[in-house]
């Protein structure tokens, strides 16, 4: 069955095909990827995602003429983020998945958030933070590699806004609505480390299809049964049921 196992683009002069999806915040955005093109729709559309998403990606299929058939992989932001975002996206993404014989690309959406910083804001150290509510943000610390993505410095996690792990060093930017919520404390926090921040500054469905190439390419990829949402709280919802597509 090709949706259980992984994948791993190896001809030359083959165009990569990636269908991505994070409803993760408040926005909700829907992109695909062939090689290095990526075509997106993005909306802020709070408490709309399970309304809007299915046709954005209708929407995107037939602008390239192509049907999910065709696809190498389908990704999601994973979390951590909205509870009922990522049942949303983890639902609709095993959804195509089971459909098509895909396999999936989990990618983190604090990964995303700081990918997006670096493509927009030309930068290269990342502190991404999310509005966890509770009076908590979820944290993670980024840095670009000489590929170009965003890699991991520690771990992620969700944490009071005076208690996030800190860099040693200087000329970090702040992105993401944690840093709008709790500016004031974050920057307390982080003391002289900021260079910049960028409250308003999204996870995107386009930086999480350029992050999932490399899980691709890495092998990482899931099956549909295994595509699952990671919360970092300990309460977490019920698992998401595969949507069903029209």
């Amino acid at each position: 069955m090709p949706g259980s196992k992984n994948y791993k683009l190896e001809r030359k002069n083959r165009l990569v095909k990636v269908l991505a999806i994070e409803t993760a915040t408040e926005a909700c955005s829907a992109a695909l990827l062939v090689d290095n093109d990526v075509a997106q729709e993005f909306r802020i559309a709070p408490r709309e995602h399970a309304k809007i998403i299915l046709p954005m990606i209708d929407s995107l299929l037939a602008s390239a003429e192509f049907s999910v058939n065709q696809l190498d992989a389908i990704a999601f932001g994973r979390g951590p983020g909205s509870f009922t975002g990522l049942r949303i996206a983890t639902g609709i993404t095993q959804g195509i998945a089971f459909s098509a014989g895909l396999p999936v690309a989990p990618v983190s959406t604090l990964a995303a958030l700081a990918m997006g910083c670096v493509r927009q804001q030309k930068v290269t150290q990342v502190l991404a933070a999310l509005d966890a509510r509770m009076q908590e943000v979820y944290w993670a610390i980024y840095q670009t590699s000489q590929s170009g993505r965003v890699e991991l410095q520690g771990t992620e996690a969700v944490v009071s806004p005076d208690q996030v792990a800190v860099p040693d060093a200087s000329n970090w930017v702040g992105a993401g609505s944690g840093w709008g919520t709790y500016h004031e404390r974050l920057q307390r926090r982080c003391d002289n480390m900021i260079e910049s921040v960028y409250p308003d500054q999204y996870p995107q469905a386009e930086d999480i299809a350029r992050l999932a190439v490399a899980v691709i390419e890495t092998r990482q990829t899931v099956a549909a049964e295994q595509a699952q949402p990671v919360y970092l709280r300990d309460k977490v919802a019920d698992k998401p049921k595969p949507a069903t597509l029209p």
